[in-house]
């Protein structure tokens, strides 16, 4: 039900993000998102995407969509806070990895990586891939859109990184930062 949607996926969430951040023995946090967590309409989705997304949030799970993008923002806002503590390492990486509709069809091993469109799935197989490669790396940071597509996943992931693409460009992350106040 709703408080346990809250109760997880915002308030749980915040809180390992509240801990994790701040420890100096923590040099990665990876967050499973959605990629129609957000508020705003960034330039590369479509009329048809932005529209599932606006349903989605409003309509067919609200309640968890609302604490997604709670969740989200504050780690954004986190991530920010983290860069300013000089008694804290610098090579923290925040990434927030935002898949669409999870299927259970097998891998394909392929993706849409990076800033992607929300209509349609991705095999869980091939989520759980992404994450791992995502992982094993230390340049990865930030919002990653993924859904299915025809790009190899290694491939996906050497284009993001060398392309610094970032699916959270057009968001506001100073109101993110002046909300939390931190």
């Amino acid at each position: 039900g709703p408080s346990r949607t809250i109760a997880i996926d915002q308030n749980a969430a915040k809180h390992f993000i509240s801990v994790s951040f701040a420890s100096p023995r923590i040099s990665k946090f990876l967050m499973v998102s959605y990629n129609g967590s957000r508020r705003n309409r960034p330039s590369w989705m479509n009329d048809d995407d932005w529209n599932a997304v606006v349903n989605t949030n409003t309509k067919l799970i609200p309640t968890y969509a609302a604490a997604k993008i709670e969740a989200d923002q504050y780690q954004v806002a986190r991530t920010e806070w983290r860069k300013k503590q000089s008694h804290l390492p610098q090579n923290f990486q925040s990434i927030c990895i935002r898949p669409g509709s999870l299927t259970d069809e097998p891998g394909t091993g392929k993706v849409q990586l990076g800033k992607t469109h929300t209509v349609g799935g991705v095999p869980r197989a091939d989520v759980a891939t992404v994450i791992d490669r995502v992982l094993a790396r230390d340049d990865t940071h930030g919002w990653i859109d993924l859904m299915g597509g025809d790009e190899p996943i290694d491939v996906a992931i050497e284009r993001i990184v060398r392309d610094k693409v970032h699916a959270l460009d057009e968001e506001d992350v100073q109101g993110m930062i002046d909300r939390y106040q931190l």
